[in-house]
């Protein structure tokens, strides 16, 4: 078997690329603001209420899709499906609008 060992500059490097590549890399500002601006408006135009509610449950809130299921009196499986769905048409919305 072979002796591997933790090199302690292994982790160091990894760190020194990671600040030299975000010191080299483009401003992506304008873009993640565009992105931001447009899935707001995603969320309000192409979901629905109940989409929205639950998506902000689970993301905004941090509840599990235990504790929304509890909350709204649904089945844990009716919130993960309502979630995958809301999920998709915003990627959809997305992917065209960017």
């Amino acid at each position: 078997m072979n002796d591997t060992r933790f090199d302690s500059r292994s982790s160091e490097w990894v760190g020194d690329m990671t600040v030299w590549s975000r010191s080299h890399s483009a401003d992506n500002s304008e873009q993640l603001e565009r992105l931001r601006k447009n899935l707001r408006r995603a969320r309000e135009r192409e979901l629905t209420a109940r989409q929205r509610e639950m998506l902000a449950l689970y993301y905004d809130r941090g509840l599990k899709m235990v504790q929304i299921a509890k909350k709204l009196g649904v089945n844990r499986s009716t919130v993960s499906r309502t979630i995958k769905r809301a999920q998709d048409k915003l990627r959809r919305y997305l992917r065209y609008s960017l």
